[in-house]
């Protein structure tokens, strides 16, 4: 007789584990993902970031796990005793036996007909044509003032106004106050939207931070999605986070993922004509340096060409030095001429000797005549040096300037000398005596009789 193994299952028995493997196949086949309501208990999350706990109600519970991958998306912290639905699938745990559901979706208790509601006025208003892209407004490109319509206390609103300084700090900012949340909520949002068309603002910004499907209810309601139609000037919607959307959403001229994202969209265009202000003013600083440089080149250039006035002074002076030695000379050869010419004549009257006292009254007569002719003329040459002096003082520039008198020239060096070609705008350089300047033509005219 063969003796059967003690660890070895008699004839039709199966392992536990097979029969755990089996009840499990046969609760998930039986089961499809379904949505199961009650109350939280043993709420306890694991260092694994799985979260383990029982769903109740007054007649039984069922034991739970929520993987780390699902667990870590939810929008509020699970606790003992708030009412949640979950979306479920319904196992077993082999390793205990124990009967549980394995949980990747939650959601506060509710939630299913807040989301109905939410798409039964979702979809009459979208029949409207609330929605459509052709109805909405774009939004202003440099608005001067922004009405904010949120709960003074919010986070939104101080992430909306550190937004507005630091990127437009410009931009004036009015304040409706309302609840963003609560059965008064919505009255006072649709209000304040209402009364953003009388402050004057370019666009409104409805913002709220995130929340559960409960805290967001407020913008879901039709009082809210009308006022934002009926408002005169473009609204911007920056309701929770990034993934949640509401009718206030759809229904706006602009949807923002964020109340930071809200204040970026409506102050893009100040923060780019900031960028371009700065490119064109750091453009126009280079090319007025390069204009500088290439002006300042000229003048080098020309202020090596042209001699100063002192130089032009000093050659005046060695021409009228020159002028003033050929005069003596031509005085000395004069009156050389004359004593020989005298000499001659007395000789000739020594040799005649007749009427000799006559003779020499007539030639004392002519002597006279002749000193007084040669100083006549010694008087003219001094009085044609001194014309011919002052003549060349009228021309030293320095002096001319010192008395007002300014020589202007053009952008090309050249003197003006009157208004032909000279328009407005057009830029001269005035030298003065001591200095000069760079002026603007503000205006260009002509004097009565035609000329300049």
């Amino acid at each position: 007789m063969v003796q059967s193994s003690p660890t070895a299952p008699p004839d039709g028995a199966i392992a536990v584990s097979e029969l755990a493997r089996r009840a499990r196949l046969t609760l998930e086949r039986s089961f499809p993902v379904l949505w199961v309501s009650g109350e939280l208990s043993g709420v306890t999350r694991a260092t694994s970031g799985h979260l383990y706990f029982s769903l109740k109600d007054e007649s039984a519970q069922v034991r739970c796990v929520m993987f780390r991958s699902r667990s870590q998306l939810l929008a509020f912290e699970p606790r003992p005793g708030l009412r949640v639905e979950v979306r479920a699938q319904v196992s077993l745990y082999e390793a205990r036996g124990d009967f549980q559901l394995t949980v990747d979706a939650m959601r506060r208790a509710g939630v299913g007909a807040l989301h109905e509601a939410f798409l039964r006025l979702k979809a009459d208003l979208e029949r409207e044509g609330l929605f459509d892209a052709a109805r909405k407004r774009a939004l202003p490109a440099l608005p001067a003032r922004l009405a904010i319509v949120t709960s003074p206390g919010a986070a939104a609103l101080r992430d909306v106004l550190s937004t507005l300084a630091r990127r437009a700090p410009h931009i004036g900012i009015v304040l409706l106050p309302c609840l963003v949340q609560g059965a008064e909520a919505p009255a006072q949002i649709a209000g304040a939207i209402m009364r953003a068309g009388s402050t004057g603002c370019d666009a409104v910004l409805v913002v709220r931070g995130g929340g559960s499907a409960e805290d967001l209810m407020a913008f879901n309601d039709e009082r809210v999605a009308r006022a934002i139609v009926a408002c005169p000037v473009p609204v911007v919607s920056g309701v929770g986070h990034e993934t949640d959307f509401s009718i206030a959403d759809f229904v706006a001229d602009v949807r923002a993922a964020t109340p930071t994202a809200a204040a970026e969209l409506v102050s893009a265009g100040h923060v780019e004509a900031i960028a371009r202000l700065a490119a064109l003013a750091a453009r126009l600083s280079r090319t007025t340096r390069a204009m500088l440089d290439a002006r300042g080149q000229k003048m080098d250039d020309l202020s090596a060409r042209l001699h100063p006035p002192q130089r032009q002074m000093a050659l005046a002076r060695e021409r009228l030095h020159a002028l003033h030695e050929r005069l003596r000379r031509a005085h000395a050869v004069d009156r050389a001429r004359d004593a020989r010419h005298t000499a001659a004549i007395t000789l000739r009257m020594l040799n005649a000797r007749p009427a000799l006292a006559l003779r020499r009254a007539t030639l004392s007569r002519l002597a006279e005549r002749l000193h007084g002719a040669a100083n006549g003329m010694l008087d003219k040459a001094r009085h044609r040096a001194g014309l011919a002096g002052a003549q060349l003082a009228q021309l030293d520039p320095g002096a001319v300037m010192s008395r007002g008198f300014s020589i202007v020239r053009d952008h090309d060096g050249r003197i003006v000398r009157n208004t032909d070609g000279i328009h407005a705008g057009d830029r001269l350089s005035v030298q003065f005596s001591q200095g000069h300047a760079d002026v603007r033509v503000e205006k260009s005219c002509r004097n009565s009789t035609g000329k300049d």
